[in-house]
């Protein structure tokens, strides 16, 4: 019966060759592994049925995983090819960021205003706002919580027209440049502050930075890259006027968007212009208190690994709220070579 159900498996499923004066059962154990199923011979001195079953469809499905090899070694390259563009063009908007803010350092307070004012529109009932790019607009900047944010908004315009002039893939979205020159930004303060820990020595600061710092945390909120940007400004109201509001009024809006006392207080330096008078107001509340000590703290190591850590995670997800990521963004398609037209 064995010899019998054998002969009618495909032919994928190597025999062995008769041997001759073979015993029909032999007498020594031996083990079959397929599918992880032992047979015994000198207990089970056949095959199951339902074993040969198992064996055939697990060659079957080698056979089809391997057939289809191509078609994923293609969607590989493809994903490969899309992910180095991204990265390149990621690596040139950094670049032309870092120029112009290292240039214009009085204007990374409003930057990371603009950053969070951007982001704080979100609304979750209606799930609209967010960083969509909307402060672009000239009635939207234009609202008392946006004063004095209009010349990073400068900053942003002229930087884009650099990188828009470069790029193979599109032009940049307002959504996205605006939470990366906010990032730029929140790097150069941490770099700073290795460099004064330094005691103003530049070259000893980037070590320092480089070796303890937080540069590696980013990898979140870059790959978050590729927002779109709305057509219109988002509704009024939703953005308190930091430097007036009450500590209060700001726990309630980071309430609403999801945060809390922790994330209100690391975000102090995306409040206003001076961080240490934002601190001194936060820290009048006994909620908040702990959280601006246990920052005002880290900031006096030499790593700052709270503050910063906990920064660029608050940061990536306010960064966001609300956003649909298009993670094909800014790709374009590869010219290809006719192999025929080569001169060899």
């Amino acid at each position: 019966m064995a010899v019998s159900f054998l002969s009618t498996v495909p032919s994928f499923l190597p025999l062995p060759p008769a041997t001759l004066n073979a015993p029909k059962y032999p007498i020594l154990s031996v083990k079959i592994h397929c599918n992880k199923i032992e047979a015994d011979a000198a207990k089970e001195n056949r095959f199951h049925r339902r074993d040969i079953l198992k064996c055939v469809g697990a060659t079957i499905g080698v056979e089809m995983v391997r057939s289809s090899g191509t078609f994923v070694e293609v969607a590989e390259a493809a994903d490969l090819i899309q992910r180095r563009q991204r990265s390149e063009f990621l690596s040139s908007i950094k670049d032309t960021l870092f120029k112009a803010i290292k240039e214009n350092r009085e204007l990374i307070p409003s930057l990371l205003t603009l950053a969070l004012n951007d982001a704080v529109t979100y609304d979750k009932a209606s799930k609209s706002g967010g960083p969509n790019g909307s402060i672009r607009f000239s009635s939207e900047i234009s609202r008392p919580e946006n004063k004095g944010l209009a010349a990073a908004l400068n900053l942003i315009e002229e930087a884009k027209k650099e990188i828009d002039s470069n790029s193979k893939g599109g032009p940049i979205s307002y959504a996205d440049l605006i939470q990366l020159a906010a990032q730029s930004a929140t790097k150069q303060t941490f770099l700073a502050a290795a460099i004064r820990k330094c005691g103003g020595n530049e070259e000893k600061g980037n070590l320092l930075y480089t070796a303890y710092g937080s540069n590696g945390q980013w990898g979140l909120f870059e790959r978050n890259f590729g927002r779109t940007d709305t057509q219109e400004p988002d509704p009024e109201g939703r953005v308190p006027q930091w430097d007036k509001a009450s500590v209060q009024e700001s726990k309630d809006k980071f309430s609403a968007l999801g945060f809390g006392p922790r994330q209100l207080a690391v975000m102090s330096a995306f409040l206003g212009p001076d961080q240490i008078a934002t601190e001194t107001l936060l820290a009048a509340d006994p909620e908040v208190f702990p959280w601006v000590q246990k920052y005002q703290r880290s900031r006096e190591t030499v790593s700052e690994t709270d503050y910063e850590v906990d920064l660029i995670t608050t940061f990536t997800k306010l960064s966001t709220l609300g956003q649909q990521i298009n993670y094909e963004a800014y790709t374009y398609p590869v010219q290809k070579i006719d192999l025929s037209k080569l001169k060899l």
